[in-house]
């Protein structure tokens, strides 16, 4: 019977948190998909994908981190661990988490039991944090999602109920997925600057356990009155320039905002980033273009000239914001984003298309 890990359990020196300066992509152009998909963070060799998801069939050597103070995380995490051992799987470590700031040492004490899969349960927030602690690493993701809007989750196809998502950690597939790195920070599906920032810094918890993703749209009803437009400059690595008045900018690695399709073609596994506004300088505009995505999301291309798909960017914002990191609070602008191709190992369905 694993016991459950305290959370006083503080990571080792060299532990995922703390970036690995030489793998490609991270402070210079990135090397070859197959470069990419073969240096993990620790130095030590990824096992084809075919080999690892037989060690997670035949082994189940997993972890559990769940994050109790996401808005189902505390209801959940027995019926988690319930499900998964069931499933058969090792639990080799228990983490519920429901202090604030516990999550990183939690994540990191669940990568030094060296799972063959780590199984993270919360909201977008928490499973960009685990992302950060496995990309390029021997480890695969198992996503449990117990957030608001799910975002990752929905772009990766997983069920949103832990019966199935568990199902699908028996039954499904290893794949490796792009991540984006903003700054030096690695995030699973979305980076944005303004309006969305002052939302993220400011919703109350209590709110989004109540509302779940109603609470964000009513907060930034609250906040939009007061917020300004700002003026942004994107410049591609092919040195393509755009520059453009707006309340909110968006950098989608994922397919999903705000439980929404961003549109019909985006994909965690397409080699891009898409980056697009919603609305110009004026508040009605803003509101408009909400509804838009909204209604038509599924509907769209990411090649309409209303978005911007490229593999890497240099965003300049005046005057300089704050970075909402799926959903999470991290940097300021200006920021280079970037592409981390095939960075992340994670569980996903037989029929989930992987390049």
């Amino acid at each position: 019977m694993p016991k459950e890990r305290g959370l006083a359990m503080a990571s080792r020196p060299g532990a995922a948190s703390d970036p690995d300066p030489t793998v490609p992509g991270r402070n210079g152009p990135a090397g070859t998909e197959g470069e990419l998909a073969s240096r993990p963070a620790n130095g030590a060799r990824l096992r084809g994908k075919s080999e690892h998801e037989a060690a997670i069939r035949q082994r189940r050597r997993a972890a559990l981190v769940v994050n109790t103070r996401s808005r189902r995380g505390l209801r959940l995490y027995q019926a988690a661990r319930s499900h998964l051992e069931a499933a058969g799987f090792d639990l080799l470590g228990l983490f519920p988490v429901h202090r604030p700031g516990g999550l990183a040492a939690s994540l990191a004490a669940a990568v030094d039991l060296r799972p063959d899969l780590l199984v993270a349960g919360g909201g977008d927030g928490t499973l960009s944090l685990a992302s950060q602690h496995l990309a390029y690493r021997d480890i695969a993701l198992g996503v449990l999602p117990m957030g608001t809007t799910n975002n990752f989750a929905r772009t990766l196809g997983i069920p949103l109920d832990v019966a199935g998502a568990v199902s699908l950690l028996t039954n499904g597939k290893v794949a490796d997925v792009d991540l984006g790195e903003a700054g030096g920070t690695f995030f699973a599906n979305l980076v944005s600057v303004g309006l969305s920032g002052h939302v993220a810094a400011t919703v109350p918890h209590g709110l989004k356990q109540l509302l779940g993703r109603a609470a964000y749209p009513l907060t930034a009803a609250a906040r939009l009155p007061a917020h300004r437009p700002f003026r942004a400059t994107i410049t591609t690595a092919g040195d393509e320039r755009r520059t453009l008045t707006t309340h909110q900018l968006n950098i989608a690695n994922g397919s999903f905002h705000a439980g929404r399709p961003i549109t019909a073609d985006a994909s965690a596994d397409d080699r891009l980033l898409v980056a697009y506004t919603l609305g110009s300088g004026g508040r009605l505009s803003l509101v408009a273009a909400i509804v838009r995505h909204a209604l038509a999301g599924a509907r769209r291309s990411h090649a309409e000239p209303t978005f911007l798909a490229t593999s890497e960017l240099w965003l300049h914002t005046d005057p300089p914001l704050p970075l909402d990191i799926d959903g999470e609070v991290h940097g300021r602008t200006p920021v280079r984003i970037m592409l981390a191709g095939n960075a992340l190992r994670v569980m996903v369905a037989p029929g989930f298309p992987d390049t």
